[in-house]
């Protein structure tokens, strides 16, 4: 099964995430900055990250330049409070740009939809 980054500073999101991915039988890996969120992809494989862009040590759209620049194979959902982080150009390197909501469905669907696209592609 697919291994899930999720990169996000508030404990109870990660939680959520976490929760909602393994019931859906992904692998998931949570941290709290993007900083541990790129370690673990320099030390394992992982099929998709989901990264906040509100974090509390460092911007989450500099953590997306740096996951483009040195692991341009994996696919990154941007998760966010706040939809004025659309207009910003970074956000457009991202797979999707998702409005957190109390209803992490949409979440999970792109997840699923990002990961059969990737495998789409290795295919051919």
């Amino acid at each position: 099964m697919a291994t899930i980054l999720v990169i996000d500073d508030e404990a109870n999101i990660r939680l959520m995430y976490e929760g909602l991915l393994k019931e859906e039988g992904y692998d998931v890996i949570a941290t709290e900055t993007g900083a541990e969120g790129l370690q673990v992809l320099d030390q394992q494989a992982v099929d998709l990250v989901v990264l906040d862009i509100k974090l509390k040590a460092e911007n989450g759209l500099d953590v997306l330049r740096r996951i483009v620049r040195q692991h341009p194979q994996v696919p990154v959902v941007l998760c966010s409070a706040y939809i004025s982080f659309q207009d910003d150009y970074t956000s457009w390197l991202a797979e999707r740009y998702l409005v957190k909501s109390g209803d992490p469905d949409e979440l999970l669907q792109e997840v699923k939809r990002v990961l059969a696209q990737r495998s789409q592609k290795a295919i051919a």
